[in-house]
């Protein structure tokens, strides 16, 4: 379990594809001093992704991940150098302060426009029908691991607003027009849709 409150960036040191292995890719990502306490065996949220960590070298963590992982997330475009963000798991006692994130991304969203403010950065993100069918205004998402609010919906898109400390302590600061992006909507609007609660 997450909140979306990313601590900060990891980068990637390598990617391999694996064949005939129980995992379909394996990649290595230097948490810096996000690795502190960690153990074989944690969650921690990759780009907004839920892994596990498999191996430990000092402040590399490796993670395994199958091929449902690989088909359904931005992880595939990930190679060496690039930064990813960083979650660890939620520990009883800790301030819920972003929203439920589960880190079981439901697809993927393809950056469109970025249009600096003064004071924010508005970004809209083209998400598939089935994706879009459970966000809503003023609502939750979560984008690479990201806990937003949502600023308008449409039927393919979904817009929202970056503070600068968001951009600074995320990968957006590197993020571009055409950029594939992890997107889970929010837990709770799915189980509203599906049992045809009236919001």
């Amino acid at each position: 379990m997450f909140t979306g409150i990313v601590l900060g960036t990891g980068r990637v040191t390598a990617v391999s594809d694996e064949t005939g292995h129980r995992s379909s890719r394996i990649m290595d990502v230097d948490l810096a001093e996000h690795a502190d306490g960690l153990e074989v065996g944690h969650s921690v949220a990759v780009n907004g992704v839920c892994l596990t960590a498999t191996r430990l070298n000092g402040t590399v963590c490796t993670f395994e991940m199958i091929q449902e992982t690989v088909s359904t997330t931005a992880l595939a475009d990930l190679r060496p150098g690039d930064a990813v963000n960083i979650e660890r798991s939620l520990r009883v006692g800790d301030r819920l302060e972003g929203h439920y994130v589960l880190g079981h991304v439901d697809g993927t969203g393809i950056i469109g426009d970025m249009e600096e403010a003064p004071s924010e950065v508005r970004v809209r993100v083209r998400v598939p029908p089935d994706l879009a069918a459970h966000t809503v205004r003023k609502g939750s998402i979560a984008v690479d691991g990201i806990s937003l609010t949502i600023t308008e919906s449409s039927p393919d898109s979904v817009a929202f607003s970056l503070i600068p400390h968001t951009i600074q302590t995320t990968n957006f600061r590197h993020r571009r027009t055409g950029d594939r992006v992890n997107i889970e909507t929010d837990i709770l609007g799915k189980y509203a849709l599906k049992e045809n609660i009236p919001v």
